[in-house]
């Protein structure tokens, strides 16, 4: 990254984990200096058809929409300077910034919004994520699949004005705004350039592309944003095949993730990395996924079993490293309405419990389960250090001997959708900062993304309930209410939460890398 060419704020934000200096630190005065990598992702990529899984992807920082979560994860206006709900909650009206304008100089108004949306889900785009992010919009749906000349509920008031009319009242229809799908573009640009416009695109967001190719992204600041500016003028994305920790180490770079076989040598005290380590919680959960309508799932007596057979805490602090943290919940730590799961509410390591749950089913212990096999994704034959202690854990609290199935991953996603594993391990990661993208995503009856064929009819009308809830508080009790049955129910084994690990050079300030949601490069200040 080089730093701007005008003085910093006066007190510059500190990192979470470090102690403010005793003075001040000096602004660096040499904007020339260096490039340096602040990420290891490719930004040639049209959103509206493929989904980013983070916010370290440059493509991200350089297209916005109406809406981006800052770094609390608050759902604060971008291109629009305000908006106003209707008493009903349905329909939303939003102003643009009249200033609003795409890097080139051109204005940005209503009718791109709307171009914009109706280009994601275009029956030509066909996009696979597009409704998932803006199906809420009437007529989205039927004009995605070739019913409807356009989306009825997108209406131009003015060049400044659009209204938004979704088919109830959703308090998370807002986040779900700040996901790079409902990003503007420029989609004159788009249709005139079909196969290259991402390559060269015309941005919207605080930085523009400068360059790319197989061995560097360079972003420099785009002027014509009427948001937050960033506070560097310039940053590159070195993607050559170099080892980015040694590349950190000699000081080329000045922010790079890692993980695998260096975190030992970072979490070394004693090392001088250590004081430049950054573990940031993701908003995530890893865990396994059990096939209700497939025997013996088909009993919640086994699921249970099972459930309380999982010692979380071994599984973050010894075969994990403390690299990531126990999973009681399906929420994740950060994510708006978790709350920590108080014991004897919802399944935590008692083998006594486990083997007597087990012995209580339809199948009267292990003796009388089938075949269990757990799929993960993975060609090479080599089990992970969880999977092996999976393994282990059923064994010695209920003996059952079970195997791992390795599938290649996009044959896995498939065979999810398709419901077709008996039990699989798998990952979820935020996509907007609500607990609908979890809970109701993933446990709604009707969910296409419910992989497991899990169905409670009280969880059912309490997730109806939160979607159309207006009041925060009661919203969030809705939630709380549907994920204990939910983990007592135990579609799901929560495992762990994850965590995030960086190196990051003392003289950067204002890095959080946030739950990879919020686009944080406008953060970045530099210091000598």
């Amino acid at each position: 990254a080089e730093p701007a060419d005008e003085e910093p704020a006066d007190e510059p934000a500190e990192p979470a984990d470090e102690e403010p200096a005793d003075e001040p630190a000096e602004p660096a005065d040499d904007p020339d200096t260096s490039e340096r990598q602040l990420g290891t992702h490719t930004s040639g990529v049209d959103y509206s058809v493929e989904a980013p899984c983070d916010a370290t992807v440059p493509g991200s920082q350089i297209d916005y929409g109406i809406f981006v979560p800052n770094a609390e994860l608050e759902v604060i206006p971008a291109l629009a300077e305000r908006w106003d709900t209707s008493p009903d909650g349905r329909t939303l009206t939003f102003y643009l910034h009249h200033e609003a304008a795409f890097e080139d100089g051109k204005p940005i108004r209503a009718a791109d919004v709307v171009a914009s949306f109706e280009r994601a889900c275009s029956p030509e785009l066909a996009s696979p994520v597009a409704l998932s992010y803006l199906d809420d919009i009437m007529g989205a749906s039927e004009f995605a699949y070739g019913q409807a000349s356009g989306i009825a509920g997108l209406e131009v008031v003015d060049e400044h004005t659009v209204r938004i009319t979704i088919d109830s009242p959703k308090s998370y229809f807002l986040p779900k705004l700040t996901y790079p799908t409902a990003a503007i573009i420029d989609v004159e640009q788009a249709e005139r350039d079909p196969d290259t416009w991402f390559i060269e695109p015309n941005e919207s967001g605080p930085f523009a592309l400068d360059e790319i190719s197989r061995d560097r992204i360079v972003l420099v600041r785009n002027e014509r944003y009427v948001g937050q500016q960033a506070n560097i003028s310039r940053a590159t994305y070195d993607l050559a095949p170099r080892l980015p920790i040694t590349q950190y180490e000699t000081g080329e770079i000045d922010i790079t993730a890692f993980g695998g076989s260096e975190l030992d040598r970072v979490l070394d005290p004693y090392n001088p990395l250590h004081n430049e380590y950054l573990a940031v919680p993701e908003l995530s959960v890893q865990y396994l996924a059990l096939n209700v309508d497939e025997p013996p799932f088909d009993d919640p007596l086994v699921r249970q079993a099972l459930a309380y057979a999982v010692d979380r805490e071994k599984l973050a602090t010894l075969v994990l490293n403390r690299t990531a943290e126990a999973a009681h919940t399906v929420l994740p730590p950060n994510m708006p309405g978790y709350r920590p799961a108080a014991t004897g509410t919802v399944p935590m390591f008692d083998s006594t419990k486990a083997r007597a749950l087990l012995e209580a089913s339809s199948y009267g212990g292990p003796d009388g389960l089938p075949p269990i096999a757990i799929t993960v994704a993975g060609t090479t034959g080599h089990l992970s250090e969880i999977d092996r202690a999976l393994l282990a854990m059923f064994d010695e609290t209920l003996g059952i001997e079970m195997t791992i199935e390795q599938v290649e991953w996009a044959d896995m996603l498939q065979d999810m959708n398709q419901r077709r594993f008996q039990v699989y391990s798998a990952g979820w990661i935020a996509d907007y900062p609500d607990p609908q993208n979890f809970l109701d995503v993933q446990f709604h009856s009707a969910s296409p993304q419910n992989h497991t064929g899990y169905s409670n009819s009280e969880v059912d009308r309490l997730l109806e309930r939160a979607r159309v809830e207006q009041d925060e508080v009661q919203r969030m009790a809705l939630y709380a209410d549907a994920e204990r049955i939910i983990l007592n129910d135990a579609p799901w084994i929560s495992l762990t939460h994850g965590y995030a690990h960086y190196l990051v050079k003392p003289y950067i300030r204002g890095f959080r890398g946030n739950a990879a949601l919020h686009p944080w490069l406008c953060d970045i200040i530099i210091f000598n």
